[in-house]
């Protein structure tokens, strides 16, 4: 393929026609394994962009590199499900990975015996002690629907937990500082999926402590950026070939990268006791 005579077209093209060259067909057969999950996964995405007025506005690479980090993941992009989310963010397409999707690369990891992230009601919090990092609940002694905080907490089958509470006034804090889209009211899943974007980041928080695969290293690098690639030629699309552009707030780099310094330091020390 001719890379100027590429580069041209992909800039030209829609995202169903993009998602139609043959060269995208390949690449993403090749990721998922399987040409019927890969169409499956094609036809979702186009789906996705013409029910949507706000992604059809958007670079078509953006939405595409959003994709293509989902199925990288393999994780979808269909909103229902949960797993991962493509987000209008002015002209450009934003990836998001949902709650069910982080449990989906959790479960995958094979490194986890235990790991829930749940809505906690009022009555239902007996006690807690936040530096031993011991809650006790009670869902008997619920009173009302009215949701005051959220809980997650791991297991490794190695024996190591982590565990963590917010409440939801420390959530909704949060979600202002590190999410434009949530300060200012824009439709995202914060708005169409609050209790599960919930869960999301106080599950978030403590999995800086356990182990990463590749899928999660990813995740903690893509999650609420914008895609960029470096190239307009769709052979060449590859999770290298991608940067992450925090458009939604400057707040999240910092975040993201103290994230990953935070991974990095636990896998060097679980290597160390290893050794």
């Amino acid at each position: 393929m001719n890379n100027n005579n590429s580069q041209v077209a992909v800039q030209q093209k829609s995202v169903s026609d993009i998602m139609a060259m043959p060269a995208m067909v390949s690449k993403l057969n090749a990721v998922w394994g399987d040409p019927a999950i890969a169409a499956s996964f094609s036809s979702s995405l186009i789906s996705l962009v013409n029910g949507n007025p706000n992604l059809r506005k958007c670079d078509a690479m953006s939405v595409v590199g959003g994709a293509m980090v989902a199925a990288t993941l393999q994780l979808s992009v269909v909103p229902t499900l949960g797993q991962c989310y493509l987000i209008p963010y002015g002209k450009q397409a934003q990836v998001q990975v949902g709650y069910l999707g982080i449990l989906q690369l959790c479960q995958r990891s094979g490194q986890f015996s235990k790991i829930i992230a749940v809505p906690v009601h009022k009555g239902e919090l007996v006690s807690g002690d936040e530096f031993n990092e011991d809650w006790v609940f009670d869902k008997s002694k619920k009173e009302s629907d009215e949701v005051i905080g959220y809980y997650a907490k791991f297991k490794l089958i190695n024996g190591f937990e982590k565990a963590a509470y917010w409440t939801k006034a420390q959530v909704d804090a949060h979600a202002k500082r590190y999410s434009q889209a949530y300060a200012k009211g824009f439709t995202s899943p914060w708005k169409t999926n609050f209790d599960e974007m919930c869960c999301k980041t106080v599950l978030k928080s403590i999995l800086k402590y356990a182990p990463k695969s590749i899928a999660m290293q990813n995740l903690l690098k893509f999650d609420q950026a914008v895609v960029k690639t470096n190239s307009n030629d769709v052979e060449e699309l590859t999770i290298d070939s991608f940067t992450p552009d925090y458009v939604d707030n400057e707040g999240t780099k910092a975040q993201i990268t103290e994230a990953a310094a935070a991974a990095a330091g636990v896998q060097d020390a679980q290597a160390e006791e290893v050794k």
